[in-house]
């Protein structure tokens, strides 16, 4: 039997899960796909460092090792960031080596110069481990699902947040307190602005409308909204009216433009990603011809993210073996058009805080009213400690625009003293999140 031999760029969370997949599987694997898979090399930052989970792999700190080296047919990048990582996956590429990456920055924002680099010298450019950790979501995009026009595709697509959001939902407990328990577990940087700003779930939400949609789609055309502003109440008002709430990547393609979005949402706790608690990911994809699909799994980790860039490997080396490199291209289309933010549709919750005073809720309807927004129902929901009322709002299906534009004027109203959300509902209906 043949042996495929790689290189690893980077020994760390997923590096390591990769060295630990290939040494327990790597006799079925080798049975799977006609070939052994060796790692030859494995770039780090520090070659004298012990690693005991790469014994008696050579270890370099000059990517020109790998690039030279005739031997090694596939790179693996998993370092993650920006630079070096996608000079290296394009010098590797230039020099007719295969690419597996799990580097969602880097996709987000080059996926069109990746893949013509990867169509131009003839090699294979797979990124399985970029979205959803080891949920298989972008080979069942680019293969699977291909005879269908895919009209939405959104996702819980970030652990962190969903951890978060599930145990305020669960224990009842602050932003601040359940941040702080997500840290202490290792879900949370020290700097969580990534995962709770929504940006991790924006550069995923791009990778995912550009192959659903055949076009592409920048983390810099994603409108982006986090949950740092969502807090105990906002979720027991929720539960109380049914909902639960989510952070969610949206992508639709829409007769405005291809909509694409981060943000939190009510959604009904009948909805099938209402379940999808803790540190776990789902996608759910709408075709013309599957109708509903939902991938489901773990979205991060050492090991379900390995599981997903192995299997990229594993398909790479089934082409090498068969003498059909190249094989697995995709050739995405022009960039469409994009709906603003400003023209999509949605039910809202609004949480306000006003004088508790006769007449208050008229002046607040009229005020809605004038806004062109209509109300599904208004709760007077308890007093505040300072003697003003606070009052929740859902309103009927409206677009982004109005709903804001009628958040500003009650705040400009005398008897309004905050708007302290204002967070979409789903109400059901597939283009109204």
């Amino acid at each position: 039997m043949n042996t495929v031999k790689i290189a690893l760029l980077g020994a760390g969370t997923v590096g390591s899960g990769v060295i630990r997949t290939l040494s327990m599987n790597g006799e079925t694997i080798a049975g799977r796909c006609g070939a052994r898979i060796e790692i030859k090399k494995i770039l780090v930052r520090d070659a004298k460092k012990y690693r005991p989970e790469a014994e008696g792999i050579a270890l370099t700190d000059n990517f020109e090792e790998i690039l030279n080296d005739p031997e090694i047919s596939i790179v693996v990048e998993v370092m993650g960031g920006l630079m070096p990582a996608k000079d290296y996956m394009l010098r590797a590429m230039r020099a007719g080596k295969h690419v597996v990456t799990a580097n969602k920055d880097v996709i987000a924002e080059h996926l069109r110069e990746l893949y013509g680099a990867a169509d131009e010298h003839h090699v294979d450019f797979l990124y399985e481990g970029s979205v959803g950790g080891g949920i298989p979501i972008i080979k069942p995009l680019k293969e699977c699902l291909t005879a269908n026009e895919i009209s939405e595709v959104m996702g819980v697509i970030n652990g962190t947040t969903n951890y978060m959001l599930t145990k305020m939902t669960e224990k009842h407990i602050s932003y601040d307190a359940v941040l702080r328990r997500a840290q202490e577990k290792g879900y949370a940087e020290a700097n969580p602005s990534a995962d709770v700003d929504g940006l991790d779930a924006a550069r995923k939400a791009a990778i995912l409308a550009s192959l659903a949609f055949d076009t592409i789609v920048e983390f810099e055309d994603v409108s982006v909204e986090g949950i740092s502003h969502i807090t105990e109440d906002d979720i027991e008002y929720g539960l109380n009216l049914g909902y639960v709430i989510k952070l969610l990547a949206v992508g639709r393609n829409t007769e405005e433009g291809i909509d694409v979005r981060v943000h939190p949402v009510f959604l009904p706790k009948t909805h099938p990603l209402a379940s999808i608690n803790g540190v776990f990911n789902a996608v759910f994809v709408r075709g013309n011809v599957i109708g509903e699909a939902m991938f489901y799994g773990r979205g991060a980790g050492s090991l379900p993210t390995a599981s997903a860039v192995v299997a990229d490997v594993i398909e790479v080396t089934r082409d090498i073996v068969a003498g059909t490199t190249g094989r697995m291209k995709y050739r995405i289309g022009t960039k469409k058009k994009l709906c603003p933010v400003e023209k999509t549709h949605s039910s809202y919750y609004l949480r306000l805080v006003v004088a508790d005073e006769p007449g208050v809720l008229g002046e607040i309807a009229t005020t809605f009213g004038r806004a062109g927004v209509s109300l599904r129902s208004v709760i007077q929901a308890r007093s505040t400690v300072s003697g003003d009322a606070e009052i929740v709002a859902v309103t009927h299906v409206v677009t982004h625009a109005d709903a804001s534009a009628a958040a500003a004027a009650l705040q400009a109203l005398p008897v309004v003293r905050e708007v302290r959300s204002l967070i979409r509902v789903a109400d059901g209906q597939e283009d109204t999140i």
